[in-house]
């Protein structure tokens, strides 16, 4: 039995020696530092049971308690998303392949036993592949490149979530705005109706008058059950993205969009910027990394993907046992490893091509987020100095007219409604500006920006307004949507 123990021993001293943790942190503070660098100080938290899950909940259900800015939103967002949480163990996934590649396969133990009239007889091996001895620090450094390139996705899916929390936020506030400007043109309606009704029974218009006033009334109505519909999904959106249901969702936002940026935005370096801190960009820089490993691996090993060597023990009938060396390795008759190697080139030109196109398309994206933020700065900018007053002036004096019946009734609505139209515009533009500034906010801090856009809701675009009737009190609410 002395043979038997020795490979036992031998088998339990392997076992003893490849034993391995995973470290539980798995990368995750690179991931936090690179988040907190490329979102303004923003903190990640990744929950695994501990105290300081319970602390991040009493910080979320503190900054609930207020009017949230835009920030807040996001820092929320980046805490309390449970798609993000999935995410993370991305990380631990990652982790266990590293030290998974720097560990020997485990021994293989083989027992055949054979049955006489003299008595039995068994023969037991004990073998490690010991070729890995050779490829395990390449197989370590694989596996090290694809562990960066998953903290770069992991830190870009983060990045992701910030900005798509940005442009929900600046969606919603659009969509508020539009509902207060919605409010203003019910109140206006409504007060040209009650004049239109006092001024058709004293014979001062036709039924005709009368009855446009009350569809262009109904129609305002319409039009503000569809801007506050509007703003409830805005909302839900925002409550998918930051994590919260039941009580967590009665939080409140300032109502209207900020007034853009005076500062004048240079292209100039821009381009350069978002290469040289693109996570996407660094991620496949390691995925290149490790095709290059992968493929330094596998031209020398294709047609020796083993060789296993050990020790072999056979017992006889009689009780004699003979020991002796076991070796076991493949014969590269028919696959002498070109698929393998054909495949593995085929990686590497795969990984090499996509970081070129990739470098491609974010030089793209910022040379056009940069030109839709100029330009609809300037668009928004030109409406509240411009459009907005002269619409006002324009309805002042054809209301003037019209009170000494020297224009049509329809003359004053065209006017209205071009002055309504020209505030939902306004509107569109501003929200046009800060989702295209957030566009190239999330470009310039590393990350290729996924930001959805939205058709113009019906509510803004298709606008019907007060008739002939109306006073000018509905000028002077439009004209405070540039003005404020």
């Amino acid at each position: 039995m002395k043979p038997a123990r020795m490979m036992i021993g031998l088998l339990s001293a392997a076992l003893a020696g490849g034993c391995a943790n995973v470290p539980k942190e798995a990368g995750f503070s690179d991931v936090r530092a690179a988040v907190a660098e490329r979102t303004e100080g923003k903190r990640v938290a990744w929950y695994q049971g501990t105290e300081a899950d319970k602390q991040v909940q009493r910080e979320l259900r503190s900054m609930l308690q207020n009017e949230l800015s835009v920030d807040q939103a996001v820092q929320i967002a980046l805490l309390n998303n449970r798609n993000l949480q999935a995410t993370y163990e991305d990380l631990m996934v990652a982790q266990a392949d590293l030290v998974a590649a720097g560990l020997l396969s485990n021994p293989v133990l083989t027992t055949d036993i054979r049955f006489f009239d003299a008595g039995v007889s068994s023969e037991t091996s004990i073998v490690q592949n010991f070729l890995e001895l050779l490829y395990i620090p390449l197989r370590k450094k694989v596996a090290e490149a694809r562990f960066e390139a998953v903290k770069l996705r992991v830190a870009g899916a983060v990045m992701d979530l910030a900005g798509e929390v940005r442009s929900a936020f600046y969606q919603l506030q659009g969509s508020q705005q539009s509902v207060e400007m919605r409010r203003q043109v019910l109140v206006g309606t409504e007060a040209s109706l009650n004049l239109a009704r006092r001024m058709r029974r004293a014979g001062n218009i036709t039924e005709l008058d009368l009855v446009n006033e009350r569809s262009l009334y109904g129609q305002s109505k319409v039009n503000l059950a569809a801007a506050e519909a509007q703003v409830v999904q805005d909302k839900e959106r925002l409550n998918e993205l930051m994590g919260l249901w039941g009580e967590q969702t009665q939080w409140q936002v300032a109502g209207r969009l900020p007034e853009p940026s005076s500062e004048t935005l240079a292209g100039e370096g821009l381009e350069r910027t978002a290469i040289e801190r693109s996570v996407d960009l660094g991620a496949l820089r390691n995925e290149i990394t490790a095709a290059a490993r992968t493929l330094g691996i596998v031209r020398p090993f294709s047609g020796f993907s083993f060789f296993d060597a050990g020790i072999s023990a056979e017992g006889e009938p009689g009780g004699n046992w003979g020991l002796g060396p076991a070796l076991s390795f493949p014969i590269p008759l028919f696959n002498q490893g070109q698929p393998a190697i054909a495949s593995a080139q085929a990686e590497y030109r795969r990984a090499a091509q996509q970081y070129a196109g990739l470098a491609v398309t974010i030089r793209a994206r910022v040379r056009a987020a940069h030109n839709a933020t100029v330009s609809a700065r300037e668009r928004a900018d030109y409406y509240r100095r411009v459009i907005l007053p002269v619409r006002g002036q324009i309805v002042d004096q054809t209301q003037l007219q019209y009170n000494a019946m020297q224009v049509a009734p329809f003359q004053l609505l065209l006017a209205k409604q071009q002055q309504i139209d020209a505030a939902g515009e306004y509107i569109e533009t501003l929200e046009e500006y800060w989702l295209a500034n957030a566009e190239l906010d999330q470009l310039l801090n590393g990350r290729l920006a996924r930001v959805e856009r939205r058709q113009p809701a019906e509510a803004r675009s298709s606008i019907r307004v007060p008739g002939g009737a109306m006073g000018t009190g509905m000028n002077q609410q439009m004209n405070g949507q540039g003005q404020e």
